[in-house]
This record gives structure tokens, C-alpha cells and sequence, in this order.
């Protein structure tokens, strides 16, 4: 059982030891000299990547894109061994960078903060964990992850299945044997299509039970050339710099022409070449009206859909597999490897629960419509409460007591996605309102903490206390976050971006839409207007009685 112990002081509390945290602990500590300590639920670091260990799992954006850019040495260094990494791999990584700048000797690991009230009679933060440790520290930041906090729908009688069960995002660390089992997949996202492939191959039996199809575009995943790899090196600092300024936060040529301003055959032409490039190429450098025109989405989503004809043998399962009910882009684009193949096999069935609804899960599996299906195992790969969801699990609780959960009820506020009025000293590492999932997350999660540091810097070379975002300005940057996602495809869907997965969640589309690089831009003037939208409180004003 917990038991409180003495007060720690610190300058910074960092919840989280992925790449968020580990490169927030690395700025403050050995940057800024400041006394910090990283709190982390894991055994060890990784974040995304210490949790994700479901077969198949692998990150969906280039290796050479897909980390730090701080350190020119640590880049020369490490060598990636593919086009995308696998999800060992990438921990490997993120475990390397721990090892090389020290940065696990100020965590606690197994730990999980239970609560971080601010103190206005101190200017503190009081965060508490589980363990009963009480810190307190001038600043609170959080690196918790967008896609953190796994959920699972509540399916009748979904706790009296006899067999095992698991959420792709907690994968148990030993693995799982499917050999000779039968084995549900319930979901068909991101998670859900990089591990149907693996576990087809490897089950006696799979059923994956689909609520939505899926557009997707092939990962082209390959061993790359290591002469590509090293050519790449020799110029990553240029590459880095370009992903900064664009869209995604990847380094391509944005073409300037529109889906619909080309004949028929040169667009087949095009979209057969990003489509053979692999990747988010297709989305990022075919069209430049992809993510914001109807008519130009339905052309891509038209392609992709003659593709899955072409690839699934069974005309009837083909035809469940097409998406037909959101167009192209307006749910996160998935890369795969081999997943519609995996429809050809013998030992693989898809159940459309559209049709087939699922009524129950009873101790033996699940009945779907009018027919019961037996396992031995089910897969959730349902899933998270994303943006929000893993805040929620904190209590955390500002000026007068109020709570963040409580403020966001109706869906979250914030400046930036960097801090929320009410709640000074709190910064929030790719939180809502910022590009996050968007973007390719270690170019949106660096350019995050260097703002973070630099605004500590700031703060402690000018003798500043707090740092607030003012309601004028939060209301505002929310206004144009859902200005700027009104005329793209993201609005024609019931996504995760809009909470649509978590019964009663409030409908509002949450990461920012403008890109990267604009979104760099808009944070550089923020900064050389001295902080527009903030307020600072000098520290010899008097704290509040």
C-alpha cells in the first residue's frame, strides 16, 4: 500500500519516458542544469513503443524520418535496418538514446502520477503518484502520448470469456503463441491491420470482425540499401529542415496541381507511381487537394478501392472490404504490409458486424447476429481514447481547484496545444491543438520541448515566475484549429480525431490541420512578439494569500 514520504523539491516534474520525455529530460537536465525527474509507468522507456508489442507492430513513417534530429552524432550513428521500422527495432532505439546521454538516473519507472494540483500559495505544482511520492516543482510537463490510453468497447459479457484476451496496446511483453489456436481480431485500425497479416500466419484460424473498411496504401517495406542509408547522412541536416517547414513533418516535394486538373490518364499514371512509391508519398506528394477536395478524394479513394478488387480473389469478401461510407483522408491513412493478401487465405474469415452485430461475448466466444463463433484467444484491437483519454486518468487541478477533466468536458481547450488558462507552469508535449498524430511525431515532439526549453530559459533569465495563456488568446487558437479542419476531409468522418470512438465524448476535432510547418511559423511569431498570448508573472510579485 502506498505511503506518503517526504516532499521532494524540484525545478520539473515530466510524465512519460518516450520520445517525449526522454528528450524534455535531456533539455532541462543537461541543457538548462535544472533538477528534474521523469515519471514512467513502464519498466523501462519507449512509451508508444514499450506498450505496442503486437505482432506486426511497426512504425508507419520512413526509419530515417522516425527519430531525433538533436544530436548529429547520434544520427551518423545509429543504423536503421529497413524502409520501416518494426516495433523491437525502434525500442532498441529509444533505449540506445537512454543509454548514450544517461537519462534514466532522475526516472522512476513502474510509477504511474496519481494526482498534480497547483499550489497558489506556493506557485507549485504538487504531483503525487501511487507509490506515495510527493513532488513538488515549478514546472509540470507532460509527455504522455495522444494514442495512449487504450479502450475497449463494452461488449455484454465481455469479462466472462474463458479464453485469452488482449488490447493490442497492452501486449504482453512475453508475446502471445498462436499456433494452432483460434483466434478473433476485433478492429480494423492501424493496430488492427498490421497484426491481422501476422497472426493469420501464424493461427489456426483468424476472424476478423470489421466495423469500418479501410483505405490503405502499401508500405513498399524492404531492406533498404545501405548506400541509401548512408547517403542520407550526408545530408540529413537538409532533410530534417525541410521536414520542419512542410505538412506532415516528412521531407517531400509537395506537388502543386490538383487531382482534377489533369486527364484520366495521366492521374492513373500518378497515383500508380505513388502507389508503387509506397507510403504517405501517395497522400503528401501525388495531389495537393487530396485532404481538402471532395471530388479530388473520391478519385483516390476510387483507385484504392479498384486495388483492393485486383488483390481480394472472392468478389463478395472483396466487396465488404471496399470503404464506401468516409472518403479518402478523412480517417488516418493506414500503411500496410500484405493486408488484403491476407484475405485469400483459407484459414482467414472477415465478418462485417454492420450486419453481423456483436450481441455478446459469452465464455466460449462471440455471437455475431444469429451465429456464435468459438476462440481460444481475442485480440482488441479496438483502440484509445486519444488526445484526451490519458489527461483524464490524471487528477490534475489548477487555479481554484479546477479540474482539467472538468474544463474539458466539452472538449478540450488549450493555446497552442502547448498549455490551457488556468493552469500555469503546465505545458503539454504535442497535447491538443497542436499537429500531434497529424505529423510524423518526433519532428512535431522536438520542436515541442525546444519551445519548452527556450521558454524556461526565458522565463528563469528574466526572472519570471509563471507563464499563463490568456482566454482571449485560447479561444482564439481553438476557433482556428476547427477553422482549419472545417474545409478538409477530416470533417466528413466519425473518427478518433473527433472523439467519435468513446461513447459520449464531445465531437471536436482535436490536432491542428495547418501543417508542421505553419504551425512552426505561428509559434515563432508567438515568441518574437514577446510571448503573445501569454502572461508572465514576475517573481518578486507577491503570491497569492
Amino acid at each position: 500500500m502506498a505511503t506518503d514520504t517526504a516532499v521532494r523539491e524540484l525545478d520539473a516534474v515530466v510524465i512519460g519516458a518516450g520520445f517525449a520525455g526522454l528528450y524534455m529530460n535531456h533539455r532541462l537536465r543537461d541543457t538548462l542544469g535544472l533538477d528534474v525527474h521523469v515519471i514512467e509507468a513502464g519498466t523501462g522507456v519507449g512509451g508508444t513503443w514499450y506498450w505496442n508489442r503486437y505482432p506486426g507492430a511497426r512504425c508507419d513513417s520512413e526509419a530515417y524520418m522516425y527519430c531525433f534530429a538533436f544530436d548529429q552524432d547520434l544520427m551518423q550513428e545509429w543504423e536503421w535496418s529497413g524502409k520501416y521500422p518494426e516495433q523491437p527495432e525502434i525500442l532498441s532505439y529509444l533505449n540506445h538514446v537512454a543509454d548514450r546521454f544517461d537519462l534514466r538516473r532522475n526516472m522512476s519507472f513502474e510509477t504511474r502520477v496519481s494526482s498534480a494540483h497547483f499550489d497558489e500559495e506556493s506557485n507549485r505544482w504538487d504531483v503525487k503518484t501511487d507509490k506515495g511520492e510527493h513532488y513538488r516543482c515549478r514546472y509540470f510537463i507532460t509527455g504522455i502520448g495522444c494514442l495512449s490510453s487504450g479502450q475497449i468497447p463494452d461488449f455484454p459479457g465481455r469479462d466472462t470469456f474463458a479464453g485469452e484476451a488482449y488490447h493490442t496496446g497492452a501486449w504482453p511483453h512475453e508475446g502471445v503463441d498462436f499456433a494452432g489456436k483460434k483466434v478473433a481480431v476485433i478492429g480494423t485500425g492501424s493496430s488492427g491491420v498490421q497484426s491481422i497479416p501476422v497472426i493469420a500466419a501464424e493461427a489456426d484460424h483468424l476472424t476478423v470482425f470489421q466495423r469500418t473498411p479501410q483505405y490503405m496504401i502499401p508500405a513498399r517495406h524492404g531492406n533498404v540499401d545501405k548506400s541509401v542509408l548512408d547517403e542520407i547522412k550526408t545530408r540529413y541536416e537538409t532533410i530534417y529542415e525541410k521536414a520542419r517547414h512542410s505538412v506532415g513533418g516528412f521531407p517531400y516535394d509537395v506537388q502543386d496541381r490538383s487531382a482534377l486538373d489533369v486527364d484520366d490518364a495521366t492521374r492513373q499514371d500518378i497515383f500508380e507511381q505513388s502507389w508503387e512509391d509506397g507510403g504517405f508519398k501517395f497522400m503528401f506528394n501525388s495531389f495537393s487537394d487530396l485532404r481538402t477536395s471532395l471530388p479530388a478524394s473520391e478519385l483516390a479513394g476510387e483507385f484504392i478501392r479498384e486495388k483492393i478488387k485486383e488483390t481480394v480473389k472472392d468478389p463478395e469478401v472483396a466487396e465488404r472490404l471496399l470503404p464506401l461510407d468516409h472518403p479518402f483522408g478523412s480517417k488516418r491513412v493506414l500503411i500496410d504490409t500484405n493486408y488484403f493478401d491476407t484475405y485469400n487465405r483459407d484459414n482467414v474469415r472477415l465478418v462485417d458486424i454492420n450486419v453481423e452485430p456483436i450481441n455478446q461475448i459469452n465464455e466460449t466466444g462471440i455471437l455475431a447476429g444469429e451465429e456464435q463463433h468459438d476462440f481460444d484467444i481475442i485480440v482488441y484491437a479496438t483502440g484509445f481514447d486519444a488526445m484526451t483519454g490519458s489527461f483524464n486518468k490524471i487528477d490534475i487541478r489548477g487555479r481554484n481547484g479546477q479540474k482539467l477533466k472538468d474544463k474539458w468536458e466539452a472538449g478540450p481547450l488549450t493555446y497552442l496545444g502547448l498549455t490551457s488558462v488556468g493552469f500555469p507552469n503546465m505545458f503539454m508535449i504535442t497535447g491538443p491543438g497542436s499537429p500531434s498524430v497529424l505529423s510524423n511525431m518526433p519532428v512535431a515532439i522536438e520542436q515541442h520541448v525546444e519551445l519548452i526549453t527556450d521558454t524556461v530559459r526565458h522565463m528563469d533569465s528574466s526572472d519570471l515566475e509563471l507563464i499563463e495563456a490568456e482566454p482571449e488568446a485560447e479561444t482564439a487558437w481553438v476557433q482556428h484549429v476547427n477553422e482549419l479542419a472545417e474545409p478538409t476531409m477530416f470533417m466528413h468522418a466519425n473518427s478518433w480525431y473527433l472523439g467519435a470512438n468513446i461513447p459520449g465524448k464531445p465531437r471536436v476535432f482535436m490536432p491542428y490541420a495547418g501543417g508542421v510547418g505553419t504551425y512552426r511559423k505561428h509559434c515563432e511569431e508567438v515568441v518574437a512578439k514577446g510571448y503573445e498570448g501569454f502572461t508572465f508573472t514576475p517573481a518578486d510579485e507577491s503570491v497569492s494569500a
